[in-house]
């Protein structure tokens, strides 16, 4: 079982949404000092929320991991994982682990930045493309929900995976199977790595998550 969805929260209602949210995360929204960066916050809750809801789960507790990565403590063989960009958050849940990244596509991205950063090969993949910037984010975001599958995050370097970027997406020397979705949401990227193949990824309203 998974589920990829994405949400737009530029005008989500904040004081709306800030009472439907539990302490815990109206700490965590109070804690932000811009109205964008605690509706991103309120929004990733709330759809990660609806989520949970559509597969009968009404209740839950987040705890967070040793390396950062939240995870649900009270509910067997479900795992979620977020992120969040500009004015997107991305959610997905799943009977087994799961990581996702979504990224702003930025044309004017410093490509030093795959070449101190990233796996070699990868680098120079970039720099053949068509497209250098636009395939800096392919690789940026698979490789982050990577790092996210793994719940080591940044704790795990950049350098030391080789993401393999063909017709099918795969984890150079990968001994698990992890399966990697891509997707190009107008001006932002997505990745989902996990162990199934997602061929979907779900647009909510912000009328469906209250």
């Amino acid at each position: 079982m998974i589920k990829l969805a994405y949400l737009n929260v530029e005008n989500l209602d904040l004081e709306k949404s800030y009472n439907l949210l539990p302490k815990e995360r109206k700490d965590k929204v109070d804690f932000y000092r811009f109205d964008k960066d605690k509706k991103l916050s309120a929004g990733a809750y709330l759809l990660l929320k609806k989520l949970l809801k559509e597969i009968g789960i009404d209740d839950f507790e987040i705890k967070i991991g040793k390396y950062g990565k939240a995870y649900i403590s009270d509910q067997e063989n479900i795992y979620f994982n977020m992120s969040h960009s500009s004015k997107f958050v991305a959610c997905a849940i799943s009977d087994k682990e799961v990581g996702v990244d979504i990224e702003y596509n930025d044309p004017t991205i410093d490509l030093n930045i795959a070449k101190n950063y990233f796996y070699n090969q990868e680098y120079e993949s970039i720099m053949k493309s068509q497209n250098p910037s636009d395939e800096f984010f392919n690789y940026w975001v698979l490789k982050e929900s990577y790092m996210k599958y793994t719940g080591l995050g940044f704790n795990l370097d950049l350098d030391s995976f080789e993401i393999i970027l063909e017709d099918e997406i795969t984890l150079k020397n990968d001994k698990n199977n992890i399966k990697f979705n891509l997707f190009d949401l107008k001006e932002y990227k997505l990745a989902i790595a996990s162990s199934y193949n997602v061929d979907e990824c779900f647009e909510y309203e912000i009328s469906e998550i209250y």
